[in-house]
């Protein structure tokens, strides 16, 4: 994250407007923690992301209405989800389209099959501008404040070196348990009496 965070701040708001228009989590996380550390500014970061992602997504949907389900239909996981997709569409259509870029494998397919509807353009370009709105607040400020959480952390090194050490001895201790129960279990039934 700290890499990632040192290269936004190298190249600046752009790596942010161009990384929200295509996928942007992490891009946007590492931003979040960037203007924490004062390398970016968080308004400027949480309007470009904004930006970036009604774009992105404006983009997928049109790519959904030119090329509808022929595009969809390339990616066979995909397809199977569209009926599924269409039935919460008609239902909660202002929820998800509120939420969809929330939904992991949906972040750009989402607008795609969207796309393929009879949504109105207007009726998804406003859901989909306050969505982008929430989502770019909600990212952000997820990668400032595990910022200030790392920075506390950071101070107590000590500790978190011995709870870290303590974690993974704990780990390893119920993963040796569990395997060795798993195998007592998958043995054959006169191995146990023996």
């Amino acid at each position: 994250m700290h890499e990632i965070s040192q290269w936004i701040a190298s190249y600046g708001y752009w790596v942010v407007f161009l990384g929200t228009l295509l996928e942007g989590e992490t891009v946007l996380l590492a931003a979040g923690y960037s203007a924490q550390r004062g390398l970016l500014d968080w308004r400027m970061v949480v309007a470009l992301a904004c930006v970036g992602a009604t774009l992105g997504d404006q983009l997928a949907f049109a790519l959904g209405r030119w090329k509808g389900m022929a595009l969809v239909n390339r990616f066979p996981g995909l397809a199977r989800r569209v009926p599924a997709l269409h039935r919460l569409l008609e239902r909660y259509h202002v929820s998800l389209i509120l939420i969809i870029r929330f939904l992991y494998g949906f972040r750009i397919a989402g607008p795609v099959i969207l796309g393929t509807t009879r949504l109105p353009l207007a009726r998804f370009s406003a859901l989909n501008l306050l969505g982008a709105l929430l989502w770019s607040f909600a990212v952000a400020g997820a990668g400032y404040f595990f910022g200030v959480a790392l920075e506390s952390l950071v101070a107590n090194v000590e500790e978190v070196e011995f709870a870290a050490a303590a974690v993974l001895l704990l780990a390893g201790f119920v993963l040796g348990w569990w395997l060795s129960r798993r195998a007592t279990r998958a043995a054959p039934p006169d191995q146990h009496s023996g």
